[in-house]
């Protein structure tokens, strides 16, 4: 996701490779970053001097390393951090920072990789509306950003950080189906993943509920009908919602 972020600033947020700097401690991926991106300063580990006095850095770590990055950070000079560590709190991070630093928590999703995410954000205690719009110009090159409290983001992480790998799972599904019925399976591929697509734009497009949009597909007693009741026979609506609290549940445990 930090090479995402990357790419999204270089490709779409208005940055040059020369106004970024990125700490990637493994070697052959230093070595990626350089080769796709000319210009683009990468270090091993933070380096003192490396940022600038009102610069700001984005944290993209697993969290059994963010604590430790964050006292490198804070030793670099970098009093403003923006964390997508799932898991994480603010509180824990902003503890291992120079006193009164900035942490601005966020959760992107994998759909930023084309610039198609959406990503939630919320303020630590010493947040002010700037940094919180200092956020949203980062990853709003990734998509679009909403704000949340900071209790709300591990079920955000549950649900739209987590949520692209259900989508899939389903189209997965779906091409599965169209095969077992006969369509080749090139074909199936296709129709499930337009059919994703054309449904996605029908919901942001029109506004409309999702609940109204499938009514008006299902034709009583038609194919619709009869295809949606076999999944409600199924629990597959209470899958999706168990699905969703169990994700939520692994995220408050991350950071313990």
């Amino acid at each position: 996701m930090g090479g995402a972020i990357v790419n999204g600033l270089l490709a779409r947020g208005g940055w040059s490779a020369g106004d970024l700097a990125v700490v990637e401690p493994d070697e052959a991926r230093r070595a990626e970053l350089v080769a796709a991106h000319p210009g683009l300063h990468v270090a091993g580990y933070a380096e003192p001097g490396l940022a600038q006095s009102d610069a700001g850095a984005v944290l993209a770590v697993k969290p059994d390393v963010a604590e430790p990055a964050c006292r490198a950070l804070g030793a670099a000079g970098i009093r403003r951090v923006l964390s997508i560590v799932a898991g994480m709190p603010a509180a824990r991070l902003e503890a291992v920072l120079p006193d009164g630093a900035v942490v601005v928590r966020a959760m992107p999703n994998m759909a930023a990789l084309v610039g198609a995410g959406v990503s939630a954000i919320s303020a630590g205690s010493n947040a002010r509306a700037a940094d919180l719009t200092w956020a949203e110009g980062l990853l709003g090159a990734l998509g679009s950003v909403v704000r949340v409290p900071e209790r709300q983001l591990d079920v955000v992480t549950a649900l739209s950080g987590s949520g692209p790998a259900y989508v899939f799972l389903v189209v997965e599904s779906l091409v599965e189906a169209g095969v077992l019925a006969g369509l080749p399976r090139d074909l199936s591929a296709t129709l499930a993943t337009e059919t994703v697509r054309g449904a996605a734009a029908l919901l942001t497009e029109t506004g409309q509920r999702p609940e109204l949009l499938r009514a008006d597909v299902t034709s009583p007693g038609g194919t619709t009908a009869a295809g949606l009741r076999a999944l409600e026979a199924r629990a597959v609506r209470s899958a999706f919602i168990e699905a969703v609290l169990a994700a939520a549940e692994r995220a408050r445990g991350l950071a313990r």
